[in-house]
């Protein structure tokens, strides 16, 4: 079995695990990323980057050459709730560089960060590798065990970084107990292809029954028809052209255009589900992103948490693990300041999906708005709050000066 030692080794290839990795790297700490695909294309994960992601791009100096990859730039957000249309957010007014959402294949993003990892003499990206378990001596961890495409390997570390997503096998091996908060809807994803004709604008339909997401990705639309939690076998029996028939009714052009989702396999079903850990640490172990909080697809913020909860990690550990001497203290620290952005933003978007989500999907009839989107209907410049809450968070993380300075060494 080959072993290797390194200061820290993530499991993980995805926006938490790459941004650690490469951050510590930056820094001159020895790390070790583990991904377990052979690479990082798979369709229809979030694809939404948020100003405050775009802004550490440019802390790190990366901005301009981030912006040259292919995506689009949404500065408002509509949605229309019944016959009432709103724009729900303004993110032109937000006070920093880049005042708009950035729509991009998370692929393109991953392979963009793990280019800028490669620059660094001590950041290691193992692909097609999976993490299996966890080594220990006495009650501390001090490695992983994995499997990679030239067999077992064996990885020690003086801190493992479970990065692997809501369904980690790392967090589970450690023994960490979640809490679940439910949620009322799957989505059922699919794309359409877009006109020149077509509006610009990424835009959200909530109709008495249905709950219908429009993203503007270039030439193609990328679209989430929301349904009831556990619907999706009966939607599947009831025919494709009974699908089709329902998309059409909530598209903002020719609703023969439904037709072109020309089978099943093209429809993806996201299984929702929202759930924190009640501790993310334990000595030599750190959950972070998805694997200490899955997060409900409301608002698109998983990514730009996750790459927030890496950023403030990487801003605590890069001296003690450059120096050998992390403490319980440093990895409590990050659980600490990282439990109130999170606990706010599930809070928020369970109060989302109890109040306007299952409503809207249980309603018979006429929809009317909730309180909020009349609020804003009435009163616009509160979609620059939105455009806040949504596009920098409730504690938005800057990368430590130190980080943004070195150049790996």
């Amino acid at each position: 079995m080959d072993q290797q030692r390194v200061a820290c080794c993530i499991t993980g290839g995805g926006p938490a695990g790459m941004m650690l990795g490469v951050l510590l790297a930056r820094a001159g700490v020895e790390v070790c990323v583990l991904e377990k695909h052979a690479d990082f294309f798979r369709d229809f994960r979030g694809d939404t980057i948020h100003p405050s992601t775009l802004r550490m791009m440019e802390e790190l100096g990366w901005l301009g050459e981030f912006l040259k990859l292919p995506h689009q730039e949404t500065q408002r957000l509509f949605m229309q709730f019944g016959d009432t249309r709103v724009e729900m957010a303004d993110f032109t007014h937000l006070p920093i560089t880049t005042k708009f959402m950035a729509l991009m294949p998370q692929w393109d993003f991953l392979n963009f960060l793990a280019g800028k990892g490669r620059a660094y003499p001590s950041f290691d990206l193992k692909m097609g590798t999976e993490a299996t378990g966890l080594i220990y001596d006495g009650d501390r961890v001090t490695g992983v065990t994995a499997n990679s495409p030239s067999g077992p390997i064996t990885i020690k570390a003086d801190l493992v970084v479970a990065a692997d997503g809501r369904h980690s096998t790392l967090r589970e091996a450690a023994g960490f107990a979640s809490e679940s908060f439910g949620a009322p809807m799957d989505v059922m994803w699919f794309r359409l292809p877009r006109l020149p004709t077509d509006t610009a604008e990424t835009q959200g339909r909530f109709d008495a029954g249905h709950i219908f997401i429009m993203l503007q990705r270039g030439d193609y639309w990328q679209c989430a028809y929301v349904i009831p939690k556990g619907q999706d076998a009966e939607i599947r029996a009831a025919g494709l052209a009974a699908f089709q028939k329902s998309v059409g009714a909530l598209l903002p052009f020719d609703p023969a255009r439904a037709k072109d989702i020309p089978d099943w396999d093209q429809v993806k079903l996201l299984t929702v589900a929202v759930d924190r850990l009640k501790t993310w640490t334990k000595p030599g172990f750190l959950c972070i992103g998805d694997a200490a909080h899955a997060m409900s697809p409301v608002g698109g913020v998983g990514i730009n948490l996750a790459v927030q909860d890496a950023v403030a990690a990487a801003n605590r550990l890069w001296q003690p693990l450059k120096e050998g001497d992390l403490q319980m203290s440093d990895l409590r620290a990050i659980q600490s300041r990282r439990t109130f952005p999170t606990v706010a933003t599930q809070r928020l978007q369970l109060a989302i999906q109890n109040s306007v989500i299952s409503k809207a999907l249980g309603a018979k009839g006429t929809l009317t708005p909730p309180l909020f989107v009349r609020l804003v209907s009435a009163f616009p410049f509160l979609s620059r709050f939105t455009a806040r809450l949504l596009g920098l968070g409730f504690r938005p993380e800057h990368i430590a000066q130190h980080i943004r300075s070195a150049n790996g060494r």
